[in-house]
């Protein structure tokens, strides 16, 4: 089986990281950019502004 090109991570508002709105992106998982935090600019609804979004860790799932 191969081996993931991509993994699943969590973006949440730079200035206000406890926000309930939050967008997935997808991280390369080998290459430079594995090192680097994603950061990206898009729309926060809760503010009605656009703003960075940077990354954190997925919360853990219960099965």
């Amino acid at each position: 089986m191969a081996k993931k090109s991509h993994i699943k991570v969590r973006m949440v508002p730079e200035s206000k990281p406890d926000s309930k709105f939050v967008y997935y992106a997808k991280k390369p998982t080998k290459g430079e950019k594995v090192k680097e935090k994603l950061k990206l600019k898009k729309y926060n609804p809760n503010t009605r502004k656009h703003e960075f979004f940077v990354e954190k860790k997925l919360p853990p799932h219960s099965k």
